[in-house]
């Protein structure tokens, strides 16, 4: 069953202690046993941005408040939901935006997703350090704890999208992080155009992999590239739903900010690459999908991927080029 709702209208942690939550994440929280035919109801929360954080951050919750009052048991919020999308320009002032994790947007996160008994993926500007940020999607369980992190490893410098000023290159790797609902696979906006990527998250186990995103049409483009742009962005995800057998959902924003229009289209797919829900490029909406967990086994069965890899044949993906 699918449907989806319109709207009309940690600081760091300093980097030793974040790593150790993240990797001591598999031991802490515990998957439940998967029986035949279990379900989980996902949820992706897509909206538009103001340049208030605090009206952000209190409609971020609401909308996941709404998700779990509906049935959802895991929300996925869209990338840097609290503020403006920053990397349109480089302004040293915009590092203010950033905040250490635990922090006070984590903090409300967590609570919400204690106080509802739900999964929460949120997509942060971290403050790990003086000088050192990352963009951050971080997971928390239906205790408010933080299940763990994963920090953007691809970073683009593209026009209006200049986020090598701003973030750090991942240093997490590419994880599947335990709850007790799933195991939750976490990437960010450019990680989506890599199947390596994706890959490595679903041998790390994920049942479900998140693109958090902030994606939309220039300008000077859209009426050119826009349909093929949207297209191309939401074939590859699809793309990895079924190179990987596994279900995957995007959540991006909507609306104008700054130059940049924000295409919306946030989708859930199956582990065949069926879209099982998606939404307008210009609403706020909450896309909601039961997910048959049994259906990446079947999937993986009879599109044996992952049992056919040549894994003694692809040691050159380790270099730049094949010169």
């Amino acid at each position: 069953m699918v449907w989806s709702r319109a709207f009309g209208g940690i600081v760091g942690v300093h980097s030793g202690e974040s790593s150790k939550l993240a990797e001591s994440s598999a031991a802490k929280h515990r998957v439940p046993v998967r029986r035949q035919g279990d379900v989980l109801k996902l949820a992706v929360v897509q909206m538009q941005c103001s340049e208030d954080k605090e009206e952000n951050v209190a409609k971020a919750i609401a909308r996941v408040a709404e998700a779990a009052g509906n049935g959802a048991q895991v929300i996925c919020l869209q990338e840097l939901f609290a503020t403006p999308y920053p990397c349109q320009s480089e302004d040293h002032a915009r590092f203010a935006w950033a905040e250490p994790i635990p922090g006070p947007t984590s903090d409300r996160l967590a609570a919400v997703a204690a106080e509802h008994g739900v999964v929460v993926v949120g997509s942060l500007f971290e403050r790990r350090a003086p000088g050192l940020y990352h963009n951050t999607a971080a997971v928390y369980d239906t205790d408010g704890s933080i299940a763990g992190l994963y920090r953007k490893m691809h970073i683009p410098d593209d026009p209006l999208y200049y986020e090598k000023f701003y973030f750090t290159p991942g240093d997490l790797g590419f994880r599947s992080i335990g709850t007790s609902k799933a195991h939750i696979g976490t990437c960010v906006c450019w990680d989506q155009w890599y199947p390596e990527a994706a890959r490595l998250t679903a041998m790390a186990g994920a049942e479900v992999l998140f693109y958090p995103t902030a994606i939309g049409w220039l300008p000077d483009e859209k009426d050119t590239y826009g349909p093929s742009q949207h297209a191309a962005w939401e074939t590859m995800m699809r793309s990895h739903a079924i190179a990987n057998g596994l279900f995957v959902a995007a959540a991006n924003r909507i609306g104008k900010e700054g130059e940049i229009e924000f295409w919306g289209g946030s989708f859930i797919a199956d582990p065949y690459g069926n879209l099982l829900a998606k939404a307008s490029h210009d609403k706020e909406e909450i896309l909601y999908a039961d997910c048959q967990l049994d259906l990446i086994d079947t999937a993986r069965t009879h599109w044996p991927f992952l049992r056919d890899r040549r894994i003694d044949a692809y040691d050159d993906l380790l270099k730049r080029y094949r010169d």
